[in-house]
């Protein structure tokens, strides 16, 4: 088929265009700067320029591009800063409501037949009920307001994706990416917080994490690409986890010194209020549908014992 991949030079789409390549699929990269022409390419993939907050450039690159299916992986996350939790994600926000109507009003000018679209299964779903969500289960409906954009985002997003009838809308809500190119790879900030013991467990540390694998995130992309139908796919492990397991699990892995555990009203201070969210409130999810409907599995079923590599 071909594939139009929007996003595909970032953590995950360097991983999932090969394998679109190498499962035989046309692909083509939407790609904002001619820095990005050499590193779409040596991906595999056919450049065509776009600015993804440009409407007319993205039905331009459409029409060139001429896909079956359009995968929307744009995101511009750098460093997330839970005391400006708001500021970190501000641009990735406005990709997913601007870009998203972009690639969707593109997509159906030219009779896109499949619209797939990386939304967030870590930190969207309501923080109320048990610690393992599935895709039946409510996104937060009162988030504290440091988190408010970000979910208001991630609804927007998959409410137009889903409510394409004229295209067959799928929704991945991946967990928190680690492996290469991430927020979680060796030396990152965030793993270095944890060598350093500046990381801290934050009350109770109940809050519930679901990671995957960058690869296996991709993984799971070529499958909604080739299997997907209609509706939203947790893209999770098989292992969630509260804060208070896998933070000292990983500076363990770290050879490091357990991380220090602090009071709520501490962790507020120190890391805002989205940060005690994280740590205390958060609820995983289940991938059972995906292995269901996907014939999708992990190849990293946990991150105990992969999650620095």
């Amino acid at each position: 088929m071909r594939v139009l991949v929007a996003g595909a030079t970032g953590a995950l789409g360097k991983e999932l265009v090969p394998r679109l390549v190498a499962a035989g699929h046309e692909v083509f990269a939407m790609i904002r700067s001619e820095s990005s022409k050499a590193r779409a390419s040596q991906l595999g993939a056919v450049p065509v320029m776009a600015d993804a907050l440009d409407r007319a450039q993205v039905e331009t690159a459409v029409r060139e591009a001429a896909p079956e299916v359009i995968v929307h992986q744009l995101t511009a996350i750098g460093h997330v800063d839970t005391r400006h939790f708001e500021r970190s994600f501000a641009a990735t926000d406005r990709l997913r409501i601007e870009g998203t109507d972009n690639l969707l009003a593109a997509a159906r000018a030219t009779g896109v037949r499949r619209f797939i679209a990386q939304s967030n299964g870590a930190f969207t779903y309501a923080r109320t009920g048990g610690p393992v969500k599935t895709e039946q289960d409510p996104l937060e409906n009162s988030p504290i307001p440091a988190m408010a954009p970000m979910i208001a985002a991630i609804k927007h997003l998959e409410k137009a994706v889903l409510g394409a009838t004229w295209t067959e809308g799928i929704v991945l809500r991946y967990g928190g990416f680690y492996g290469p190119g991430t927020s979680m790879a060796p030396g990152s900030q965030q793993v270095e917080l944890v060598r350093t013991r500046k990381f801290p467990v934050v009350g109770d540390g109940g809050g519930v994490w679901s990671f995957i694998h960058i690869a296996d995130a991709a993984e799971a992309t070529v499958a909604a690409v080739e299997n997907g139908g209609r509706g939203v796919y947790n893209i999770v492990d098989d292992d969630p986890a509260p804060v208070a397991e896998w933070l000292p699990a990983l500076a363990e892995m770290l050879g490091a010194k357990q991380p220090m555990r602090v009071p709520r009203f501490v962790g507020r201070l120190a890391a805002g209020p989205a940060g005690v969210v994280l740590m205390t409130e958060l609820r995983g999810a289940s991938n059972a549908k995906a292995k269901r409907e996907l014939g999708w599995h992990p190849a990293h079923p946990s991150w105990r014992q992969s999650l620095l590599g």
